[in-house]
């Protein structure tokens, strides 16, 4: 098992240093033969927000491959669900009361997430290459 997880995208902006590339991410049945007549087949553009000091050698509208790790990738699962999801496993008791420290314990949590959202973007940073059309 490989530890890049890759991606095809196309270049929106660039911003100085910062390259701003839409990629569309596809449900595991896309490549299925019948999902035109399925409804669980989804599919969603996503804007990806790349810091890259050779930013000024890619044109909007460009196609592009970005890059991520598999790690960063499962940090970023455990910082947004897993941890959340053990802090509502720990909150017994009654569901009323459950529900007010759940919440009341997760506010925090994700206020601390978006305060450090600077510095987590540099830990969870993505690489673009030009993909060469012949």
């Amino acid at each position: 098992m490989t530890d890049i997880i890759k991606h095809r995208g196309i270049v929106e902006n660039i911003e100085g240093s910062h390259v701003r590339v839409r990629i569309v991410q596809t449900s595991a049945c896309s490549a299925c033969s019948v999902k035109g007549h399925c409804n669980a087949s989804e599919s969603k553009e996503k804007l990806i927000d790349v810091f890259d000091m050779k930013a000024s050698s890619y044109r909007i509208g460009e196609e592009v491959m970005i890059y991520g790790t598999t790690s960063m990738g499962m940090q970023a699962v455990l910082l947004a669900f897993g941890i959340p999801f053990l802090v509502l496993l720990i909150t017994g008791g009654d569901e009323l009361r459950s529900a007010l420290v759940a919440l009341s314990a997760l506010l925090p949590y994700y206020f601390i997430i978006y305060v450090c959202r600077n510095k987590l973007s540099k830990k969870f940073s993505f690489t673009l290459e030009p993909i060469k059309n012949n």
